[in-house]
């Protein structure tokens, strides 16, 4: 792993080859023009969504909530991050930054605002599904679209995701535009990209590359990010089928900033805003590569699909965070920090078949297995640091006063089939059940190095394995249908459980918790109207929730424990209007409940029941609204603007921050192969706390400062 390059005066470092490949492909390439792209007025105006493992079927008959964000909105609203891209979309709240560091993102869907709650899916593949979302290595160039699909998906992925799938998917093997891109924006910050398929349209082998690199400087000192990312795509008819490969490669160095700290029932302002309390040398950084490899070929029973994945990810972590009611002398100790080695390998299997039982009927029947293996290494140490942080001390010459390591292997695995019955043009059911059989196996030691000699305090290895079912029923009938115009209802039931989530924090923690479990409702109306210019959605959730895991601070040290019965309920809307060929409007707005339905905790040695009490972090209100302007030639500009409603900071309801409103805005001129953008990120500047540190107690991320990035993309053949 590298060290981190944000010292004064280092340089963003790119790789040679990485340069020397754009240089040479910026050079060889036959020039076109933006123009060749059609207007979005003249496209077809059937929408079509992949829901998990199922064939590709049009919107209007999805059995469940589903956004979909394409290439031109993400380009449109110059989406940078997760964040913005899916700004828009109704429910979702996406804190940049949080505990992964500040490449990394905190999503939240239905409300719930919890790392493992939903899963991330890159190209059919889960990104980091046996553990937690790979949010800091996710890359959005030459992305094609993002489906969000809302609730959970119990048949097609089993036990990983409860509120939610976010399926980013770029484009084909040797499909997509050849482009190359550089930006430039605040705190000397920089990103070039350049995208390309390799093959001509009759290759035998299609195939296509991409690469971005990034640097980033954020708020405050020490703090920022650097990222470096690759990713080939082929493919070939082979044996009568399809065979395709994938191959992602990144590295990621982070210098972590520090969360805000809250003192009764505000933030307190005995820390200056953006102080980094972090060791001097902090850094969360990652390497992660992964090999996909796919097959599908038509048989006797079926579309037959295949897919194997192997990924391997490296982190190389030291940070620290202030204690509770920490000393402000800068000379007592009022820290705790940690140096960290972690290692993961994932592996991801799934066969399929998708047979088409009679003309209304298709049977999606198969197995699959995801499988993780992680263990990390922990040096912890305490420190003493000012409240800005100017004194904050090497990690590296700080003394230890515990080493911890923990090991653990899950094995998620199941039989499902799911059936799509077609009973009429405008009525369909979607029914599926899975067979889950869930292992894991979690081995660790903590020695204590604060005595005369050595002690171990932990050595203990436990086993759990569990096999239950879980299942989805759902329906949409179309109400109405004139042309392209249609409404339809659609509805659904969804039982999931999954395993309790590992963090790899700087503990070992040995103790398997009981799996999380969960049952949802949903039912919703969606319909497109004025020949498909007005896209629009309407659903209701009621989601109860049992043994969800939270963070607990256990004698000041950062742990994970279940929390009893939680009840998530609420309304989310979203619609687009194509007011005419250069204006569209958008927008959208959710109202969550999110209450602990049963849960008794200790509150300094007194047990308190939170039954009735708002989750923290999980506003009441979100909503949105945009408006995009532009041809495919010429002046072309978008407005944003997102309120995110009051949030509780904790569990008791004592403490909370006053909703805000973001506003996005940007600018840009397209004239044949040239497009130049300006964009305007966080414009009133609004610092308000986003998301909840699970390793720092009662602290606080603040929505990102204002920022300003200057684009010029250049498109070829």
């Amino acid at each position: 792993m590298k060290s981190p390059f944000f010292a004064p005066g280092a340089a963003f470092r790119f790789s040679r080859l990485t340069l020397a490949m754009l240089a040479c492909c910026g050079t060889t390439l036959p020039i076109t023009s933006y123009a060749d792209t059609s207007d979005r007025a003249n496209e077809d105006t059937e929408v079509m969504v992949v829901v998990g493992k199922m064939p590709e079927a049009p919107l209007s008959s999805a059995t469940q909530s589903i956004s979909v964000v394409d290439a031109e909105v993400l380009k449109a609203r110059g989406a940078k991050d997760l964040a913005s891209a899916l700004s828009m979309v109704a429910g979702v709240d996406i804190a940049s930054g949080g505990d992964g560091g500040p490449a990394s993102s905190v999503p939240a869907l239905w409300g719930l605002r919890e790392f493992d709650a939903f899963l991330l899916v890159v190209d059919d593949v889960p990104a980091g599904g046996a553990f937690t979302p790979a949010l800091v290595s996710l890359s959005l160039q030459n992305v094609e679209r993002i489906e969000v699909i809302k609730g959970a998906a119990p048949v097609s992925y089993g036990a990983t995701s409860f509120v939610g799938v976010i399926h980013v998917k770029h484009y084909a093997a040797g499909e997509g535009p050849t482009k190359i891109s550089a930006a430039v924006g605040t705190e000397s910050s920089a990103r070039v990209a350049f995208t390309t398929p390799l093959s001509a349209s009759g290759d035998a082998w299609q195939h296509s590359v991409s690469f971005d690199a990034e640097k980033q400087h954020l708020a405050g000192t020490r703090h920022g990010f650097e990222r470096l990312h690759g990713l080939y795509r082929g493919g070939a008819e082979f044996g009568g089928g399809q065979f395709n490969l994938d191959l992602d490669i990144s590295s990621v160095d982070q210098a972590p900033g520090s969360p805000h700290p809250r003192e009764g029932k505000t933030l307190t302002p005995r820390v200056p805003l953006d102080a980094n309390h972090n060791p001097r040398n902090a850094k969360l950084d990652e390497d992660r590569q992964q090999l996909s490899l796919a097959y599908e070929r038509d048989t006797a029973l079926g579309r037959s699909v295949s897919r194997l994945a192997y990924t391997r990810t490296q982190n190389d972590n030291a940070r620290g965070f202030l204690r509770e009611g920490f000393a402000d002398d800068g000379v007592t100790v009022n820290a705790d920090g940690y140096s960290q080695e972690i290692e993961r390998t994932e592996i991801y299997f799934d066969s399929h078949f998708v047979s088409k039982l009679n003309p209304q009927m298709t049977l999606v029947w198969g197995v699959d297995v995801n499988h993780g293996d992680g263990s990390q290494h922990s040096n912890n140490f305490e420190y003493a640091v000012a409240v800005d942080g100017h004194n904050a001390p090497a990690w590296q010459s700080l003394p230890i006063d515990e080493q911890t390591y923990l090991d653990d292997k899950r094995t998620f695995s199941g039989v499902y089939g799911n059936l799509v019955w077609d009973i009429t043009d405008r009525w369909r059911i979607d029914a599926g059940l899975r067979f889950n059989h869930t292992k894991e196996t979690r081995a660790g030691h903590e020695t204590d190095f604060t005595g005369q000699s050595p002690e171990m305090i932990v050595n203990e290895t436990v086993s759990e394995t569990d096999t239950r079912f879980s299942g989805a029923l759902s329906s949409s009938y179309r109400l109405w249908q004139s042309q392209q115009d249609y409404v339809t209802l659609y509805g659904g039931y969804r039982n999931s459980f999954k395993p309790a989530a590992i963090d790899f924090g700087p503990e070992a923690e040995t103790e398997l918790l009981m799996p999380e479990d969960a049952t949802s409702l949903e039912i919703g109306l969606r319909g497109q109207n004025y020949g498909g210019a007005l896209r629009w959605d309407l659903a209701a959730f009621d989601m109860k929730f049992n043994n969800l895991v939270v963070s607990q601070a256990v004698n000041g040290l950062p742990t994970l424990i279940n929390a009893g019965d939680e009840h998530f309920k609420g309304i989310e809307a979203e619609a687009q209007w194509r007011l005419n060929d250069a204006f569209t409007l958008l927008g959208s707005y959710a109202w969550h409940e999110t209450k602990f339905a049963d849960y008794e905790r200790l509150f300094d040695g007194v047990p308190f029941q939170l039954s009735g009490n708002y989750l923290e972090m999980s506003p009441k209100h979100l909503a949105a609204l945009g408006l995009r302007y532009g041809k495919s030639q010429g002046l072309h500009a978008h407005l944003d603007v997102n309120y995110v409603g009051e949030v509780y900071l904790n569990k008791r309801n004592t403490a909370s921050a006053t909703g805000y409103t973001v506003f996005d805005a940007g600018v840009g001129y397209t004239m044949n192969n040239w497009d130049v953008n300006l964009d305007l990120y966080n414009a009133s500047n609004e610092r308000n706390p986003s998301a909840e540190s699970e390793l720092g107690d009662a602290q606080y991320y603040l929505q990102p400062k204002r920022s300003v990035w200057l684009t010029v993309n250049y498109l070829f053949d």
